[in-house]
């Protein structure tokens, strides 16, 4: 059961003239993991959240972080029942299929922290007392631009659990014009209707999982991810889990395209998605002119890709 097109079709109801970032936000979404959209406020995030939370049928909970938000406002909390005596948990805001993080880096670190072990674990501990998370369960978190007002950085542990990272950027003049056209009409986020299921979903992932991936793919993927650590430019490279998101982007990738199979091609498309935010360049790195993105095209241009027969 392949209704890519038609899901994709119905977000673009929403989000005009920013296609190539709809699909990686989807594939994401079928390869099980979170995404990070860095950009500044305006441009659609929130919108695509829920967009994609209305075609997908996902029970959908979006929090603004500020510096006063606390852990529990998240997590939930434990009270006592007055009439038993007994400990009741309370709900947190990202009880939810999709949780919209929204400017995340504007949050305490505690409070950033909080997102951690539902990130990794699908469930929240309070109290001692760990509550799962529905399935399914994502988040799309969004930070402003590192130096805007009122922001720090994300650790480096919590960056690492984004499977991918995007960013929406400006729509062009002719898509902003189309906007503000369709906005004459309504709400464009009310043309968005419900295309599969919840459950539909889940076998929609689970097909995914089940996409064949080579030993000789996977140890492309290794090759790749392991020249992040050893580059002159690089201070540290990626984890093993940005190889593990790359191999799940692939596998989703080639299901799209109606392949049972991963070729190089899946895995070289969302290479810089999956990496970019991962690693941190030397001083001599960021002080050169070429960039991040001419470090990770090297890299990517230096790994043989295997012969697929």
């Amino acid at each position: 059961m392949n209704k890519s097109k038609e899901i994709i079709g119905e977000v673009k109801k929403a989000i005009i003239g920013k296609d190539k970032v709809l699909v990686r936000v989807y594939l994401a979404i079928l390869a099980g993991g979170h995404i990070l959209l860095e950009d500044i406020p305006g441009v659609g995030k929130t919108t695509m959240a829920l967009a994609f939370s209305k075609a997908l049928a996902l029970d959908y909970n979006r929090m603004q972080f500020t510096p006063d938000v606390l852990a529990s406002d998240i997590v939930g909390f434990s009270m006592v029942k007055k009439d038993t005596g007994e400990m009741e948990y309370k709900k947190g805001a990202i009880i939810c299929n999709l949780f919209l993080a929204d400017e995340l880096n504007r949050a305490t670190s505690r409070t950033q922290a909080a997102l951690l072990e539902a990130m990794e674990e699908n469930q929240v501990t309070v109290d001692g007392i760990s509550h799962p998370l529905p399935n399914p369960f994502m988040v799309i978190a969004t930070q402003n631009p590192t130096g805007a007002a009122g922001t720090q950085l994300l650790p480096d542990s919590q960056m690492d659990r984004f499977m991918i990272k995007l960013s929406i950027g400006y729509p062009s003049s002719q898509s902003e014009v189309e906007i503000l056209q369709r906005k004459q009409n309504g709400n464009m986020i009310d043309n968005v209707k419900q295309i599969v299921s919840i459950e539909e979903l889940e076998k929609m992932k689970a097909e995914v999982e089940k996409v064949y991936i080579s030993n000789t793919i996977l140890e492309y993927i290794v090759k790749l991810v392991s020249a992040t650590r050893d580059n002159e430019f690089i201070q540290w490279g990626a984890s093993p889990r940005a190889s593990l998101a790359l191999s799940s982007m692939a596998k989703a990738e080639a299901w799209v395209q109606g392949r049972d199979y991963v070729i190089p091609e899946d895995v070289q498309l969302f290479f810089y998605d999956c990496i970019a935010h991962r690693i941190k360049l030397t001083p001599e790195g960021e002080e050169s002119k070429k960039g991040l993105k001419w470090v990770l095209d090297k890299i990517l241009n230096s790994v043989t890709p295997p012969a697929i027969k």
